[in-house]
């Protein structure tokens, strides 16, 4: 790894730890602050939905302004939409007015779809062999995002007159750190221009292509079912007669076990391979339903939550890295938005769908759905292994 690409790698983690804040500020308070505002109660999770509706309805716009301006360029428009996005949420609690805290937290969703995109960004430059390090490197950033966004909300919840309008003032401080730091990023600039033709990349070329779909598919469920899941734990386990601080630990073991990982999944994707590694993850998962179809003490709890981290890291970084070198670099804009799309499209829908089943069905059920569709798409894997997932040099 060159002295400039290595730079570029550390400032991707920095900017990782800043703008990956944001998520943590908004999945804290959004119904917190829906709760104090009086909203109906159907509507309690109305911002957090909201704002995963915004990361997914900003994917592929996203994809496409980096690949027409250049990353940074685009980066920079995306934290001026941030620190606007700040401004409505703080003003909505400041005035009371539900509807444009809702609208900060809906804008907010354009810069995390593009804070997703540093995991990509950080190996335009590197060899296949460096890829997977550097992008386990940046997903660091988020074990220390996990970090601060929350302290920011402990630090700042009670700054103002009313409460929580402060932490949203400090997501507006995290975005401008992060700002400063990426401008010290050398981008690559747009991709590089070409003559159109018949044999330009549409969609439907990219999912013909067994390498790129199953890539998607593995990313879309690891994601998705942490997500589904992960919603519904600290409910269930309030219901299952467990404290609300035993629930709060849970979680915060739980995200520690999806970033913390990070410090040696990229060895392993490069001693092992990207496909077993992404396999890995999907029956981590799996298990993780089983051991919360146990019982309902608080191990069964907490070992499922850990366990679920853990998976989501192996299948998500591994899937983010087939993903990666699945496309050329002209096909980048197209590839990787249209993957972040269908993650969070599906995150945001398994969110809402978690608190649905769980009322409808209870916490057995929920788990019980997790396993067959982990089963469905290592099946898959293992049919298509004919079509080699990994490049020949990776």
């Amino acid at each position: 790894m060159s002295q400039s690409l290595g730079r570029n790698v550390n400032l991707y983690t920095a900017a990782q730890a800043f703008g990956a804040s944001t998520p943590p500020i908004i999945i804290s308070l959004g119904g917190l602050v829906s709760m104090a505002m009086g909203a109906p109660h159907e509507l309690m999770t109305l911002p957090v939905f909201l704002f995963n509706l915004g990361l997914a309805l900003s994917a592929l716009p996203a994809a496409f302004l980096m690949a027409k301006l250049g990353r940074r360029t685009a980066y920079v428009i995306a934290g001026i939409f941030a620190l606007v996005s700040a401004s409505l949420s703080a003003t909505g609690i400041l005035t009371q007015t539900f509807a444009l805290f809702c609208a900060g937290t809906l804008l907010a969703g354009y810069y995390a779809a593009h804070v997703q995109s540093f995991r990509f960004a950080v190996v335009e430059g590197l060899s296949k062999e460096q890829a997977p390090r550097a992008i386990s490197r940046v997903m660091i950033g988020g074990l220390i995002a996990a970090v601060i966004g929350p302290q920011v909300v402990v630090w700042t919840q009670d700054a103002m007159a009313v409460q929580y309008a402060g932490a949203f003032i400090g997501q507006a401080v995290l975005v401008l750190i992060g700002l400063a730091v990426i401008l010290q990023i050398r981008d690559s600039g747009p991709a590089p221009k070409k003559v159109k033709s018949d044999t330009d990349t549409r969609l439907v070329d990219l999912l013909k292509r067994p390498r790129y779909t199953i890539a998607v598919a593995a990313g879309v469920v690891s994601y998705a079912l942490m997500a589904f899941v992960m919603t519904a734990a600290p409910i269930a386990m309030v219901d299952h007669g467990h404290q609300v601080s035993d629930a709060a630990l849970g979680i915060q073991w739980h995200v520690l076990a999806m970033f913390a990982p990070s410090f040696f999944t990229g060895k392993l994707m490069v001693r092992y391979g990207k496909a077993r590694i992404t396999a890995l993850g999907l029956i981590l998962i799996a298990i993780a339903g089983l051991i919360a179809l146990q019982g309902s003490e608080l191990a069964h709890f907490w070992g499922s939550l850990i366990l679920l981290g853990v998976g989501w890291n192996f299948g998500f970084i591994g899937a983010t890295a087939l993903v990666a070198e699945a496309h050329t670099p002209e096909e980048k804009g197209l590839a990787q938005g249209f993957n972040d799309f269908m993650i969070f499209s599906t995150v945001a829908l398994g969110s809402f769908m978690a608190g649905v089943l769980l009322n409808a069905s209870g916490w057995y059920t929920l788990n019980l759905v997790v396993m067959p569709i982990c089963a469905l798409v290592l099946a898959v894997m293992l049919l298509l292994r004919r079509y080699p997932l990994e490049a020949a040099a990776a």
